[in-house]
This record gives C-alpha cells, structure tokens and sequence, in this order.
C-alpha cells in the first residue's frame, strides 16, 4: 500500500453529480483550468495534538521548531484548492507531485517556485501536456523556458495558505490523527470555493 495514499485528498470538479444536475454550471464556470500552482506551507504541531506513539504515520515531522506537518496543495487560476495532500514538515516540497501534479490538461500551465525546479518535473507535466512555468534554480545549466510575467500570478496559491490558516484548527495541528487533520483542510477549502460560487453570477 502506497504511504503517500492516505495524506491526498481530491478536491477536483467532476461531472458534477455530487452537486446535482442543476448547480454543475455556476460551479464549472468558478473552475478554470487553464492554470495549476502548487505550494507547500508548514504547521506547527501543537504539544496536545504529539502525545501519540507513532507521529510517523501521522505525518508528523521533526524541525527547528519542534514537531510540524507540511499542506501541500494545486489550486487553479481562480485560487480555488484542486488536491491537497500531507507530509511531514521536513520533508521536501516535491515529494508529492507525482500525485498532486497527475492529470492536468493539456495546455495547462503549471506554475511552481524554485523548490519544483526539476527535470523530472518538467518531463512529468510535459508528459501530460501541460507547461511548467518555473524558474529556475541558481545552479542550473541548462537553459530553460521561463516567463517572469506569467510567474507573477503564482501569488494566488499564496492566497489561498492565507485564507486556509484564518481557521485556527488549521493554522496549529491540534489533531492527533493524520485524516482527522485532513479532512478539516478539506472543510475549509470547501468553504472557500463556496464563497466563489456565491460570487459567481
């Protein structure tokens, strides 16, 4: 059984059966697609929420400042959360983008920091059709595609961390349990994306 399994959660738009046949168009038109960014944001682990045997398997990770628990999340060009997932807080960013990164488009442009600046990255998204759009590291040789402007709407994901942690819950674990975790994650971001579709005409 796959580790990572247990720590992703899709929250991507389907045929739109879940909302009813009625309300799958004003949530089709808040989902654009055309663009994916990707982050990470680090949580610190509350002392209450580590008195468990185990915080491995909780996605638990020990740093400078103690236990903490890395978000990983895609939105797309509206800011709205398409994946989420979980890993430990030392961890490295691009763990799971073989998972969050997999089914994009064709012709989506991903948009990622220098922490995702990899070949193997650029093979996956490009395998899929789509585009990466990231800048490259310091210490890269090889040239490489690369559009400033475009980079500059990468601030929505940021965005998103920012709404994401006004929910105390979610910006210190207190959940012992990894799911438990998660799936408040998946509460809030639920509630952002209801507050685009309340805005949608």
């Amino acid at each position: 059984m796959d580790v990572l399994r247990p720590a992703i959660a899709g929250l991507s738009v389907g045929d739109g059966q879940a909302f009813g046949t009625g309300s799958w168009k004003p949530w089709q038109t808040a989902h654009n697609t055309t663009v994916q960014m990707i982050d990470t944001s680090i949580v610190r682990v509350h002392q209450h929420g580590a008195c468990i045997a185990g915080n491995r398997e909780q996605y638990m990770g020990r740093s400078r400042g103690g236990l903490t628990s890395k978000v990983h999340a895609v939105v797309d060009a509206n800011g709205l959360a398409v994946r989420l997932g979980l890993s430990p807080g030392e961890t490295h960013d691009n763990r799971l983008c073989p998972v969050l990164l997999a089914g994009p488009q064709p012709k989506t442009m991903v948009l990622a920091d220098r922490g995702y600046d990899g070949d193997w990255i650029r093979a996956l998204v490009n395998e899929q059709g789509a585009w990466a759009n990231i800048p490259p590291k310091r210490n890269r040789r090889d040239p490489i595609c690369f559009s400033p402007y475009l980079y500059r709407s990468r601030n929505l994901v940021e965005r998103f961390f920012n709404k994401l942690q006004q929910c105390r819950r979610i910006a210190t674990r207190y959940d012992k349990l990894a799911v438990n975790y998660l799936a408040f994650i998946k509460l809030a971001s639920i509630r952002i994306w209801l507050r685009a579709y309340e805005s949608t005409p």
